[in-house]
C-alpha cells in the first residue's frame, strides 16, 4: 500500500504493508539508519523519533498510523542546521564523555531534546521521568542527566 509520509521536512513516498513498524520504514525504504532496532517491543527507546514533535518509539507504531503527522529522526534532529537543544545536548555529549559504546545514542538524544523543548530547566526528576525507557546498555545514566543539565544551562545562557 502507497504511503506519503512528512519525514524530515520532506514529502516521502512508500510502499509498504500497513502493519510495517515506522522504523522499518525509516531504516530499510528510506535509508535512515540513526534510529536503531534493540527490542522491538517499545522498552529499550533505541528506536526514538519524533511525532508531531513528541518521542516515540518507532518499532510500535505501524506506518498505517502515523497518517500526515510529521516524523523527524535522528539525523534531521542533529544534522545541519540542528536545532539548539540538539547542538547543545551535542556539545554536553562530548565534553562530558556522555556514550560509550554509543547503540542507545541516537533514543537518548531524541528524548533529550523532547525533554529540553518542554521543560529548559528540568530537575532530575522531570530526567528520570523523561527518559524512563530509554535503556543504556553501558549504565551512563548519571553522564546522561549530567549531560542533560549542562544542555539546558547552556541553552538558558544563550550559549548553544
Amino acid at each position: 500500500m502507497q504511503f506519503e509520509l512528512t519525514v524530515n521536512g520532506e514529502r516521502r513516498r512508500v510502499d509498504e504493508d500497513p502493519q510495517t513498524p515506522l522504523l522499518w520504514v525509516l531504516r530499510d525504504s528510506l535509508h535512515l539508519t540513526g534510529s536503531k532496532y534493540g527490542c522491538g517491543k517499545a522498552q529499550c527507546g533505541a528506536c526514538t523519533v519524533h511525532l508531531e514533535g513528541r518521542p516515540v518509539r518507532s518499532c510500535s507504531v505501524p506506518v498505517a498510523s502515523v497518517g500526515s503527522r510529521r516524523i523527524e529522526t535522528i539525523e534531521a534532529a542533529t544534522g545541519s542546521p540542528a536545532g539548539p537543544e540538539a547542538r547543545a545536548l551535542t556539545r554536553a555529549w562530548v565534553d562530558g564523555n556522555v556514550p560509550q559504546c554509543g547503540f542507545c545514542q541516537s533514543g537518548q538524544i531524541m528524548s533529550a531534546i523532547a525533554l529540553l523543548r518542554e521543560r529548559p530547566n528540568p530537575s532530575d526528576q522531570d530526567i528520570d521521568r523523561a527518559m524512563s525507557g530509554n535503556i543504556c546498555r553501558c549504565a551512563t545514566y548519571s553522564r546522561i542527566r549530567a549531560g542533560i543539565h549542562t544542555a539546558a544551562a547552556s541553552l538558558r545562557s544563550g550559549a548553544a
